[in-house]
């Protein structure tokens, strides 16, 4: 996927548990797991909203675009 989660990055910046902010912005842990591995197809504005005003951050802080072509390289390194 093009589309690349950093929410672990910001959450170690911000010395903050997963679980911390899954009950902070109001969702359940399984599904912070799931948007921290990269595992979800879509993210509602509202939930990116949340994350970000509870951490302080930007959108860009914790999602980053990796062309396809780049990531399958990336993999193969290693």
């Amino acid at each position: 996927m093009a589309i690349m989660v950093r929410l672990d990055i910001m959450l170690a910046r911000r010395k903050m548990r997963s679980n911390e902010l899954a009950a902070a912005i109001g969702i359940t842990e399984a599904n912070l797991s799931l948007l921290k591995s990269g595992k979800v197809k879509g993210l509602r504005f509202a939930t990116l909203e949340a994350i970000c005003r509870h951490l302080n951050c930007q959108p860009g802080d914790i999602l980053e675009y990796t062309p396809d072509d780049v990531e399958e390289e990336l993999r193969k390194a290693g």
